[in-house]
């Protein structure tokens, strides 16, 4: 009886205040690509985690080829035949294509432990013709396309003896023919036994490469299905079947309501190309998608924080040159990242000085700083925010998450900015919080203000947007209004490079 690679049965894993995992299962059979599916924090990555030993499962049991097992760190499981091939490959530029497959085990020879190159180049070459590549072992990393980069760390996994191979969206950065090229290694792989995991978000892909299709939500197995038998359309809807738990609401801005930013074919290299899009006032614009689809980085771009290559800005019509985060405040631009902690405040400082940042020019007579006022406005936001807090002399770091998010709000209302760019408004903060920010968002919009709002919980852009844009791997694959606007529809354009 031939034993599956692996088998993972009641697999648990929490961390404090999160149950990442709850009774998962996965199963991969000898010569199988099997794909791993789910939104951004379905729990696949831990799942893998555990089965590469990087996190220590709670409960459950771990086979492999029948075997149960403990994988206390990435070594063992290297030692027991499972490799992962990151997103972000994990190569040295500098460093020849031998030197990176054997390094910290490169042969020795016997004599004074020297390194023995000569064994390491012709290993190398060994390794890479069981790939069919072509490649001088002494080349750079950095003289390798990504593609051929993304070989090289298959050909060092397969060094370990491999036969559990786990691949995380490995045609993230790659063309249309280097993506022909990587299926028809894979391809021999299956062949030779060995057992891949894919984990990908490109629907169109799965149904190319896989034979199995495993679907996780929300920490927690939903189903596995045979690729041949079922149609991406209903792995998408298992993938987001979850109930929404806030009511939609889909108002409709009038047109005729004030353009306050328009974009025009911006581009930053390796980030994100042709953006165009309006924000009017009075509208939530909701940008949606997958990790890693570039909406943060078209946020920061819009705020100054990284460079353009190309593209246009206009702010009320009229055409802005914005070389850094001063001349978006400038504008009347206000940006509210989604690490609030690193980006957004200074939290040794107490949340009058938090909400006077932005300001502090305004604030400056004859080089004194007008205290007074600063005491008097910061108070009025207080109040109007309903941010908890003993003072505005206390410091932003004995808040919690939703009042410290409601403090950096309050700094860009006190420059009174026109538009909000909101990257993950209600990360990291509780239920009650959330709420709270939702109406504060719906409030800011009857004011006036418009606003572009990026967030990963499709709940929350179904139910704050007037319009929704899906991003997919760097650009805007669609533009959803009204009854458009469903999971299903967001997610298929969001794994979607059409």
């Amino acid at each position: 009886m031939t034993h599956p690679l692996v088998q993972m049965e009641g697999i648990y894993k929490g961390f404090p205040g999160v149950q990442a995992l709850s009774d998962c299962q996965f199963e991969l059979a000898p010569g199988e690509v099997h794909a791993l599916v789910g939104e951004n924090g379905a729990g696949k990555s831990t799942l893998m985690k555990i089965l590469t030993g990087i996190y220590q499962k709670d409960a459950g049991r771990l086979l492999l080829k029948g075997r149960e097992v403990h994988i206390p760190h990435t070594k063992a499981a290297q030692s027991l035949g499972v490799s992962i091939i990151h997103q972000e490959l994990n190569l040295i530029p500098d460093l020849t294509i031998a030197q990176n497959m054997f390094i910290g085990r490169e042969p020795r020879r016997k004599v004074r432990m020297l390194l023995d190159e000569k064994k390491m180049n012709a290993d190398t070459v060994e390794l890479l013709e069981q790939l069919n590549l072509d490649l001088d072992p002494r080349m750079k990393i950095s003289e390798l396309s990504v593609a051929k980069q993304q070989m090289i760390e298959i050909a060092k996994a397969l060094s370990f003896k491999s036969d559990v191979l786990i691949m995380d969206e490995p045609t993230a950065a790659l063309t249309d023919a280097e993506i022909g090229e990587l299926f028809r290694m894979i391809a021999r792989l299956r062949s030779s036994g060995v057992g891949i995991v894919y984990i990908s978000h490109r629907m169109e892909e799965l149904r190319v490469i896989s034979d199995r299709i495993t679907v996780m939500r929300d920490g927690r197995y939903i189903a596995t299905v045979k690729t041949k038998d079922t149609s991406m359309d209903s792995v998408i809807s298992m993938m987001v079947g979850r109930e929404l738990q806030v009511e939609k609401r889909k108002p409709e801005k009038p047109g005729q309501a004030k353009t306050v930013l328009e974009v025009r074919g911006l581009s930053r290299a390796k980030a994100f190309e042709g953006i165009q899009f309006t924000v009017r006032a009075g509208e939530i614009v909701g940008v949606a998608g997958l990790m890693g689809a570039g909406r943060t980085e078209v946020a920061r771009a819009i705020f100054g924080a990284d460079r353009l290559d190309a593209g246009e800005i206009y702010v009320n019509g009229q055409q802005v040159r914005i070389r850094g985060t001063h001349d978006a405040v400038k504008h009347g631009i206000g940006y509210l990242s989604e690490d609030r902690k690193r980006y957004g405040l200074l939290v040794d400082m107490d949340v009058g000085a938090n909400m006077a940042l932005p300001s502090l020019t305004k604030l400056m007579r004859f080089g004194w700083m007008r205290e007074g006022e600063i005491e008097q406005v910061s108070a009025s936001y207080v109040e109007a925010l309903k941010i908890k807090t003993p003072g505005i002399r206390q410091k932003a770091k004995f808040l919690s998450g939703g009042n410290q998010q409601k403090i950096v709000i309050g700094k860009w209302l006190y420059r009174d900015c026109q538009l909000l760019i909101f990257d993950e408004p209600t990360r990291g903060i509780d239920v009650g919080a959330k709420a709270e920010i939702y109406a504060l968002l719906e409030q800011l919009a009857q004011q006036g203000k418009a606003i572009l709002m990026i967030s990963s919980e499709l709940p929350e852009i179904l139910r704050l947007s007037h319009r929704v844009l899906v991003m997919c791997e760097g650009r805007i694959t669609g533009e959803l209004i009204g009854e458009q606007a469903t999971q299903e529809n967001i997610m298929r354009l969001a794994t979607s490079r059409n």
